[in-house]
């Protein structure tokens, strides 16, 4: 596949992956934010407004997701050929890391002003929740707030689920397949797999993220990672640290499905079209 069709396909199968994981799992995202608020899952709003916030997700969605796949499969297709396939499962994990950091500069923002609207933390629009961040704080301490712990998350999540996924499907296609490739349906399934245990794993870090990034600035004063997660611990222990455990490995293991199942379709087919029309 030559750089223009990586590029597109990439861009527009990851583009369509992030909108469809988003919309469609949106409600377990809003109450795994409001089990992981401080002020608890009831006063931050419960099973009520489910959908509260979906505006900024639906705006971010695709550009982030797309961003991500283009600098994963770019960085992937440029290294891979370099190294021995004993190697491989590091760049992956350097590949996806290194998406993350580029497409947080767009998720944070977002995750600030949805988390901020799905628990309530403001009755007004999001763009004014957005407006009176940068006013009251300024970029980086207010839209880009939990940037750092944002990165802490991803990287590792990333570390075993783009390693996993790229392993199960190896071992799908070898041992259960036996054939060139993967349907798209597969891919959803090994996507799944290491989606939910990824969520698994990294979830007190989403704790710790979703805290920071509710958090009152005039109240709260010690904002770093670090901080933030004695102070989980010290009030609720690993329960507090594991909150809302159950919804965010259903939504990713879910999300995983949705996710690569989307993306290995939407390039493909995106990569067809590019293909017909380049040697038509």
């Amino acid at each position: 596949m030559n750089d223009r069709k990586l590029y597109l396909s990439s861009l527009f199968g990851g583009g369509m992956a992030g909108l469809s994981v988003d919309m469609i799992l949106f409600p377990l995202d809003t109450i795994k934010t409001r089990l992981q608020s401080a002020t608890g899952f009831y006063k931050a709003g419960g099973f009520n407004g489910i959908y509260r916030g979906i505006g900024p997700q639906f705006i971010g969605s695709v550009p982030q997701a797309a961003l991500f796949f283009c600098t994963y499969e770019f960085f992937k297709a440029k290294v891979h050929p370099l190294v021995s396939s004993r190697y491989h499962p590091f760049v992956h994990m350097g590949g996806a890391a290194i998406a993350e950091v580029i497409s947080c500069l767009i998720r944070v923002p977002v995750e600030v002003v949805k988390q901020r609207r799905q628990t309530g933390c403001h009755s007004r629009s999001s763009m004014k929740i957005a407006i009176d961040a940068y006013r009251q704080e300024g970029v980086f301490k207010g839209l880009y707030r939990g940037f750092g712990s944002t990165i802490a998350r991803e990287i590792p999540f990333s570390f075993i689920q783009f390693p996993l996924w790229e392993y199960l499907k190896v071992v799908y296609l070898r041992n259960v397949k036996k054939q060139k490739e993967l349907h798209s349906y597969e891919v959803a399934l090994c996507g799944s797999i290491a989606g939910g245990t990824a969520a698994a794993l990294t979830t007190p870090l989403d704790v710790v993220k979703t805290r920071i990034m509710l958090a009152d600035h005039k109240h709260v004063t010690n904002l770093k990672a670090s901080a933030m997660f004695l102070t989980v611990y010290n009030e609720n222990g690993l329960r507090g640290l594991f909150a809302g455990f159950v919804p965010r490995v259903m939504w990713i293991t879910l999300g995983g499905c949705i996710f690569f199942g989307v993306y290995d379709f939407s390039s493909r087919t995106c990569s067809d079209i590019l293909e017909t029309n380049l040697f038509s």
